[in-house]
């Protein structure tokens, strides 16, 4: 099961440090189509890629706010495969701590309009589908790009998902993407 932590020293060394009041929940995960391909959001706007997802609403359980952040983003009904974990941003120069609950999850329709928020639109959110190699591989050339403190928690959060899941996958001796089910 996934349970990590990534703080200021994931990326300058030294001791980390742990905030303890969760500022905000989400979750989000790795969106699988039918032929086995991962979506990604490209914010077009910056050049980079990131998982989809988002925060959790009101009484909606981490499930729910996938299913709901997948929907909104990349305009597709999902089904959940599997439950992956946690990972915790503990982002001390902003005394920000996100908690995000992660999940592989399947297409189980037909692609329809997105709801993006005035944000998401401005940053030119669109999903694009690449082999999770591929995936990953669009992960870690945005990881080593980017410079702006926020955004590498992200990507890197998102890369270590993608990470897990291909092993998960790949351990699993699964070749289909619903074989995952335990």
């Amino acid at each position: 099961m996934l349970a990590c932590r990534i703080t200021d020293a994931s990326f300058r060394g030294g001791t980390p440090h742990y905030l303890s009041r969760v500022s905000r929940r989400a979750a989000r995960g790795v969106l699988l189509n039918r032929s086995g391909e991962v979506a990604l959001m490209h914010m077009e706007k910056i050049g980079f890629y990131k998982l989809p997802g988002g925060g959790i609403e009101g009484n909606e359980t981490p499930e729910e706010a996938f299913r709901r952040e997948i929907r909104e983003e990349t305009g597709y009904p999902c089904e959940v495969l599997e439950y992956l974990g946690t990972i915790e941003e503990h982002k001390n120069r902003n005394n920000y701590l996100q908690n995000s609950y992660c999940y592989i999850g399947r297409t189980t329709g037909r692609g329809q309009h997105t709801t993006l928020t005035e944000n998401e639109k401005a940053l030119g959110f669109a999903p694009e589908w690449f082999s999770i190699d591929e995936a990953i591989a669009r992960m870690e050339q945005s990881c080593t790009e980017c410079a702006e403190y926020g955004m590498k928690f992200m990507l890197m959060r998102d890369t270590i998902l993608l990470r897990h899941a291909k092993i998960l996958l790949k351990l699993s001796k699964k070749t289909k993407p619903e074989e995952v089910r335990q």
